[in-house]
């Protein structure tokens, strides 16, 4: 299954050279056809958005109550490996890694940005910029960054891990085929699968390295006066990707690992900052109270398919989300898969779906909530010398309005930390910096354990030639048309990886309810395997 010798060893020829072909094509369209390749783009996810919204929206919905019957099931109990196995990294460590390459980039671009955005204008409010807006805010920022994604990346990950670790399959998306097509999986239906994950993780971690080298420029303009230019976000996607790749290279257990555990402390600085410097017994209450009105209200987001009014508010929000987490989940699925050998199915589904959920709740509250305090309560000195109300006035709504990637640090100025302050923004350009590495090493190593029939060491010379790749394709995406292109093509890498989902939601089921009647049904694809 592999080659052995020349160029391609250690590697699948027939999912290296297609999947290398397509994305090659990609990238000589953008730049030799820029505006028919935005253009296409738009088409695409504008056909999608138009007649299968309710159907992005119905399938997620589908996966989320799915892991929440199998975490409770009698299938819980498995472990994801050897009935003896445990886990390999600590429970710190595997958090770590699960958020920093679950959420990261994005995370930190649209924690004040959205919820900002939603205090304006959102479909469940009259008027916005209130009390009842901001509430409704908090409960959709939620919504969109809490127990779905999660989800999706459950479905991948636990599929993947069963069936590598504890069916001695390889370590590839098409070994959720076993129990449907048996060693057919290794012909052109397995190979077609596992080009459709590498397209998937490559747009997907593209759209979050575009984001972030955005945001990154921005904060390096705020700070020291780079100027905002697409020149120097190519610059700046190149230097990181290299050491990005300098970080693959490493492998999970160096570099992966460490950066992972950066961010987790950088993280958890910037939120003690937030907590000491801002509005705090507001931020404390937020917490508890957005949480509550999340879970009150997630049943009936989870099937709101916007049927009766028809805007396009649900389409560029959650419709984008659902396929971004969608379009990730190969690479996020894979990546949780290798950490998480050893653990139990039910171990494994309530901490990838509730921890990192939990910690995305606190930092969007510290930092969402903070800026719409900023918004709701700030007042100005009237002629007469008085402080009055003047709601939406601080800054931040302007910000956003003008300049999405500037919002983050608009706050930051905003709480008038002075000296620490500024060392709060350069902490939050270092976590960017960091999640864009974490990101896009994450996103190589499972794109070439991938193409190389699940080797959990690929070949160096391919890890560093995608690496390089992913960082082409984000400047690429970049130059057709910024933050849309980055919209669109997230939008459409998702649709052909949902149907991989549910095909992998079929094998897992048939596979759990055979665990005890036929045992040794794997013995002939394991033989092929080796």
């Amino acid at each position: 299954m592999v080659a052995n010798h020349g160029l391609l060893k250690g590697m699948n020829p027939v999912t290296t050279l297609v999947s290398m072909a397509i994305i090659t094509l990609f990238v000589l369209g953008g730049v030799f056809f820029t505006e028919q390749s935005a253009a296409l783009f738009t088409a695409v996810s504008g056909w999608i958005l138009a007649y299968l919204k309710w159907y992005y929206i119905g399938i997620v919905a589908i996966f989320l109550f799915f892991c929440i019957w199998l975490a409770f099931s009698r299938y819980g109990n498995l472990r994801l490996g050897d009935d003896d196995s445990r886990p390999e990294y600590s429970n710190f460590s595997w958090f770590a890694m699960l958020f920093s390459a679950g959420m990261g980039i994005g995370l930190v671009f649209w924690s004040i940005a959205e919820p900002i955005y939603h205090f304006q204008s959102n479909p469940f409010i009259t008027e916005g910029l209130t009390a009842e807006a901001a509430q409704v805010a908090m409960r959709l920022t939620f919504f969109h960054w809490g127990l779905h994604p999660w989800a999706i990346y459950v479905i991948v990950g636990l599929s993947l891990s069963y069936f590598s670790y504890r069916k001695k399959l390889p370590l590839t998306i098409r070994s959720a085929l076993y129990p449907l097509i048996g060693d057919k999986m290794y012909g052109p239906v397995g190979h077609a699968v596992d080009v459709l994950a590498v397209f998937g993780t490559v747009f997907g971690v593209a759209t979050s390295l575009g984001l972030g080298v955005t945001q990154m420029n921005t904060g390096l303009n705020t700070m020291f006066g780079m100027e905002v230019s697409l020149s120097n976000q190519m610059i700046l996607i190149a230097v990181i990707s290299v050491i990005a790749t300098l970080s693959v290279v490493s492998g999970v257990g160096k570099g992966v690992k460490i950066l992972s555990e950066v961010n987790m402390w950088l993280t958890i600085g910037i939120l003690v900052f937030l907590l000491c410097f801002g509005p705090t017994r507001y931020l404390l209450g937020s917490v508890l109270q957005s949480t509550g009105d999340y879970l009150g209200n997630v049943l009936s987001l989870s099937t709101w398919t916007d049927a009766n009014e028809g805007s396009q508010w649900q389409s560029w929000w959650t419709a984008f989300y659902w396929g971004w987490w969608m379009a990730w989940a190969p690479f996020v699925g894979m990546f949780i898969a290798r950490i998480s050998k050893g653990r139990t199915i039910r171990e494994f589904i309530v901490g990838v779906l509730l921890v990192p959920t939990m910690l995305g709740f606190i930092w969007l509250t510290l930092f969402g909530g903070t800026a719409i305090y900023l918004e709701l309560f700030h007042q100005i000195t009237n002629e007469a010398g008085e402080l009055v109300a003047a709601v939406g006035q601080a800054g931040i709504v302007d910000a956003v309005k003008a300049d999405v990637t500037s919002a983050l640090y608009v706050t930051l100025d905003k709480l008038d930390a002075g000296f620490i302050g500024t060392i709060a923004a350069f902490m939050a350009t270092l976590l960017i910096a960091t999640y864009f590495i974490t990101s896009s090493d994450s996103g190589t190593l499972v794109v070439t354990t991938i193409l190389s029939m699940g080797d959990e060491n690929p070949p160096v010379t391919h890890r560093v030639l995608w690496g390089l790749g992913e960082g082409a394709v984000a400047a690429i995406l970049l130059m057709v048309g910024g933050l849309k292109a980055l919209q669109t093509a997230s939008i459409t890498a998702a649709l052909p990886f949902s149907f991989v989902m549910i095909i992998m939601v079929w094998g897992l089921m048939r596979s759990l309810r055979q665990e005890n009647l036929a045992p040794a049904v794997y013995t002939s694809a394991k033989a092929v395997a080796s």
